[in-house]
């Protein structure tokens, strides 16, 4: 009996050996079974977010949707949510425009010392998280931009930038310059070309690392613990301290709807790949 759809059914080169079939199967059970391995965790706070208990433990005495409307109704996580989403949307916003720039700028020059330019503009996403927040703590409390919104925007746009910029950079690799030359000799000023031909060809890159800076921002919690003040604090820096002040099944309940909603934007992120292939 047949039971794997034709999608799925690996195609085996004529010279394939049984040892190289068995080698096939063993490495996709391995992959499977560390992706499920790494998975489970995520999928053991679910139930637990429905728990009727107060703590966060095996088995559960009855199912209750207590702790969703604590999150709800607590001004506490109220103002967590908030912040999060007035903070990610602006450092989405700044770092979408800042890293397409750079990319566009990168990508039609060539200068001594690229190189170093474009590791140092990465460098943020190889830089330890709690180095990058140390100094961006010293820096802000010099200038007063500690404990404020614009300046924890500014550190999650300088997080989120560099996914911006490199996705760009790639969809950038099969772009056809003489579209922007066509355009300049058709009498379209530089701006006029950003817009009409070059944004609408290399959108797919732009969006898919709009989301991945999203993401970035909406998830980070160290440099948050550094930079952000009492009334700046986002949804992951509640959990934080309220994992380490007491341990309630809200925590739960907001890791649930955290990763639903982290799911769905990397879902729409294959979406847009798909559609770019």
């Amino acid at each position: 009996m047949n039971l794997l759809p034709s999608a799925l059914k690996p195609q085996f080169p004529a010279y394939a050996t049984l040892a190289d079939k068995l080698g096939w199967w063993a490495m996709r059970g391995l992959c499977v079974g560390l992706l499920g391995f790494l998975l489970l965790p995520i999928l053991v706070i679910v139930p637990l977010s429905l728990s009727s208990s107060s703590f966060l433990a095996y088995p559960m005495p009855g199912w209750s949707l207590q702790w969703y409307d604590n999150l709800f109704s607590s001004p506490e996580w109220g103002r967590a949510a908030k912040n999060s989403f007035i903070v990610a949307p602006a450092a989405t916003l700044l770092a979408t425009v800042l890293g397409t720039l750079a990319a566009v700028g990168l990508a039609r020059v060539s200068f001594p010392g690229k190189g170093l330019l474009m590791s140092l503009l990465i460098a943020p996403m190889v830089v330890p998280i709690v180095v990058v927040g140390v100094a961006c703590y010293l820096f802000f409390a010099r200038i007063g931009l500690a404990d404020s919104y614009l300046g924890l925007i500014i550190v999650h746009a300088a997080l989120g930038a560099p996914f911006v910029l490199t996705t760009v950079l790639a969809t950038l690799q099969g772009f056809n310059h003489n579209l922007v030359r066509a355009s300049l000799s058709l009498g379209a000023g530089p701006v006029q070309t950003f817009f009409r031909v070059t944004l609408p060809v290399i959108a797919p890159g732009v969006i898919s690392g709009a989301l991945f800076a999203f993401a970035t921002s909406f998830d980070e919690v160290v440099v948050t613990l550094f930079v952000a003040g009492p009334e700046q604090v986002t949804l992951p820096r509640q959990m934080f301290t309220g994992i380490r002040e007491n341990i309630s099944p809200t925590i739960a309940a907001v890791a649930t709807l955290l990763t639903l909603f982290t799911t769905t934007l990397m879902l729409a992120l294959e979406w847009i790949r798909g559609r770019r292939r």
